[in-house]
């Protein structure tokens, strides 16, 4: 005897080689042997086999019109068996008995499962309902084999031209293009954007790159709501004939946030003000553009583009362009010229007329250290920066010395900063000097601004957001920089605190340190009971934090398109796009295996180079490129030159400026943030990110891998 059986939510046949009570041993057809019990036995029979009886049944099933079964079962509950008189007629055997329990169990879209043998038919509007979705579904799966065949040829379907950037961002991954997008690409043994990329369906990698920031970052574009810019206090004094600010910015920003200006007192003194932009004056806690700028909490920088914290509207109300009176918050130092101390300081809140933005392309080359020491050269205001060239060198000496007392070397200035300028899909990365006299008055103001800032708010119990840097263990032990609400040391900096204040137009951190800096102007000894952020205020803290995430996402996504440019400008010499065709590329050792291309700010690991002293010059041969993985194969061809060194010594670059670039190999995230910090702060960054030349420090590892930051 044989028996047909449910087991396990399917069925099966097998011989009974003997039955002890309820239960059966049966043999399976391919010789595993089961106890079944009696409750799940539907059908006994002699013949078929029953090997037989389960192919029989299987192709009798599929000749049962279910429609037609549909309309012959009860709509009460009903045993299978009675269906099978309705269907089959009086005569029927095991095979159909089989095939109609097969086809009823495997159609729950007609008929409902109530038991073992036991089924209901499907209300006949549901019915209606679940056949559609199934002949949408068949559809759907026709629509998706289509696609995925037109990709797999290279051609991409009209369907997904403007779905292309969202299927390899943020995509439904539910959705038939998905699914076809991934089928495809498997089928061909690439990636998905590769496979886009090849079907047209992406520009190019950099649009990808773009899209998966902002799609992370900025999910509903990065356009601005309407907002009114506010009204300026009616009683924000004018600053006098007597100011005539100037700033110093590279030819590409637009977001001006300091200027300078000098006036001559008696007895050899001179008043220098430091003028910091101040949309604080036009933005309130809490208001539409504070929400703005909360939310975004940071312009965000690329090459060849940017992402304003703020709407063209407030940056235009407030940057310190030339031709008229602007509105800022001024620090103003009384120099004795002699011995360049700082006699008093001020600090106000006022108009300020802007006679020059004065540009660093144009300034660098004519403003140095010699043309400074001789007196020579043509150029605006150079009364006013041959004042502050000798009072940024003593600010400069005087941070020297408390790093120092710190058990801090003393800076060293690297000589080569980069700018990129992109147009298209195509880049120029033009070198600069860095550590110029320009770039050192320009640093040493701002922190000198930033320094006696958070001295003033400190000084007033008034809150305000810090950078501090101390050791740990020992003084020379590694440095960590953090942001916190109260003063302390920046040990890199040689300064006793220090409080984001200079870029309030692009930085969030500085905006609400403005507004607490503004109380204090106003209310004195009474700011901390007006000042829109109170002592121990929990909003404080939260800005904090959120600063710090965002501002290191914003940081790596420009330190990732620096490299993508990187490796694009190697591709276009290697294609002879600027002249002959080449691919070989010197480079310097930094240490180990990672080396230092000369022409770019690009630092890379190269495997198995060999063991060489730093400093080391090679000629590299690039092998191929991947801008999609941003990645590149290059190898060593011969040995240009090696550095000289004596017994006993290292060569100068091993002892200070490539510790630079070891640190930023190693991509530190806080390293990140501070470095786009400080190059937003403009030629700041130049003094800053070589403020710390120990251990790890932050403002060390900003200056190279920030070094291509644009100048705002």
């Amino acid at each position: 005897m044989n028996v047909f059986f449910e087991e396990s939510g399917s069925f099966k046949a097998g011989s009974v080689l003997s039955k002890q009570g309820d239960a059966f041993q049966v043999e399976l057809p391919g010789g595993r042997r089961a106890k079944v019990r009696a409750k799940d036995v539907l059908i006994e029979f002699d013949k078929p086999a029953a090997g037989e009886l389960l192919e029989q049944a299987d192709a009798a099933a599929q000749e049962i019109d279910l429609d037609f079964l549909w309309e012959c079962a009860p709509a009460d509950e009903f045993a299978y068996t009675a269906l099978a008189t309705e269907y089959f007629g009086a005569t029927y055997g095991p095979v159909e008995r089989a095939a109609l329990v097969l086809r009823l169990h495997g159609s729950p879209v007609y008929f409902r499962r109530k038991g073992r043998g036991q089924y209901q038919r499907a209300p006949e509007e549901q019915l209606k309902m679940a056949l559609a979705s199934l002949e949408r579904k068949r559809q759907q799966a026709l629509v998706q084999a289509g696609y995925e065949e037109e990709m797999k040829a290279g051609k991409l379907p009209e369907a997904l031209k403007d779905k292309a950037l969202g299927l390899l961002t943020k995509p439904d991954k539910n959705s038939i293009e998905y699914k076809a997008l991934e089928a495809a690409a498997a089928a061909r043994g690439i990636s998905m954007p590769r496979l886009m990329l090849e079907c047209g369906g992406i520009s190019s990698p950099r649009a990808l790159h773009e899209a998966r920031f902002l799609a992370e970052f900025f999910p509903h574009g990065t356009g601005f709501p309407p907002v009114e810019v506010g009204a300026l206090p009616e009683d924000l004094p004018d600053a006098g004939d007597h100011v005539q600010a100037f700033s110093i910015d590279d030819v590409t920003t637009t977001e001006i946030d300091d200027a300078f200006s000098i006036e001559h007192l008696a007895d050899g003194r001179v008043r220098i003000g430091i003028h910091i932009a101040a949309p604080a004056l036009g933005i309130a806690r809490g208001d539409t553009a504070d929400t703005i700028a909360r939310t975004r909490l940071s312009t965000v920088y690329m090459p060849g583009d940017k992402i304003t914290m703020l709407p063209d509207d407030f940056v235009d109300a407030f940057t310190l362009k030339e031709g008229g009176l602007r509105p800022a918050l001024s620090l103003y130092s009384i120099v004795n010229r002699e011995t360049q101390e700082i006699v008093a300081s001020e600090t106000r809140a006022e108009r300020v007329f802007v006679k020059s933005n004065l540009r660093h392309n144009t300034l660098d080359e004519v403003v140095t250290e010699e043309t400074l020491a001789a007196g020579t050269g043509d150029y605006p205001h150079k009364d006013d920066i041959a004042v502050l060239w000798p009072f940024a060198q003593a600010l400069f000496e005087k941070r020297q010395a408390a790093r120092a007392g710190y058990g801090l070397r003393r800076e060293v200035q690297r000589n080569t900063d980069y700018n990129f300028y992109v147009e298209g899909e195509q880049v120029s990365i033009t070198p600069r000097r860095r550590g110029s006299p320009l770039d050192m008055i320009v640093a040493e103001l701002a922190i000198l601004a930033n320094s006696t800032w958070g001295a003033f708010l400190n000084d007033h119990g008034v809150p305000g957001i810090y950078r501090s840097q101390r050791a740990f263990g020992a003084p020379t032990g590694p440095k960590r920089t953090r942001m916190q609400t109260n003063a302390a040391p920046h040990e890199g900096l040689g300064v006793a605190q220090y409080a984001w204040s200079t870029s309030p137009l692009r930085r969030y951190v500085d905006l609400v340190n403005q507004w607490q800096l503004l109380a204090c102007v106003e209310h004195g000894v009474a700011a901390k009971l007006v000042a829109p952020f109170k002592p121990k205020d929990a909003d404080l803290f939260a800005v904090v934090q959120g600063f710090d995430e965002t501002y290191t996402a914003y940081a790596d996504h420009q330190r990732r398109m620096e490299y993508f440019w990187c490796l694009r400008w190697l591709q276009q010499e290697m294609r002879g796009d600027s002249g002959e065709p080449r691919r070989e590329f010197p480079a310097t050792v930094v240490k180990d295996d990672l080396v230092r291309f000369e022409e770019v700010p690009l630092l890379m690991h190269v495997p198995a180079l060999g063991v060489h002293a730093r400093g080391t010059r090679l000629m590299m041969e690039v092998m191929s490129i991947d801008e999609l993985t941003i990645e590149a194969s290059v190898r060593m061809l011969r040995v240009l030159d090696a550095p000289v060194v004596t017994s006993g010594e290292q060569p100068e670059e091993e002892a200070g400026e490539d510790e630079e670039l070891i640190d930023a190999a190693d991509e530190s995230a806080e390293s990140e943030a501070e470095a786009q910090a400080e190059a937003d702060a403009g030629a700041e960054a130049s003094a800053e990110g070589n403020a710390a030349q120990e251990g790890g420090s932050e403002e060390v590892q900003q200056s190279e891998q920030h070094a291509t930051e644009p100048r705002e």
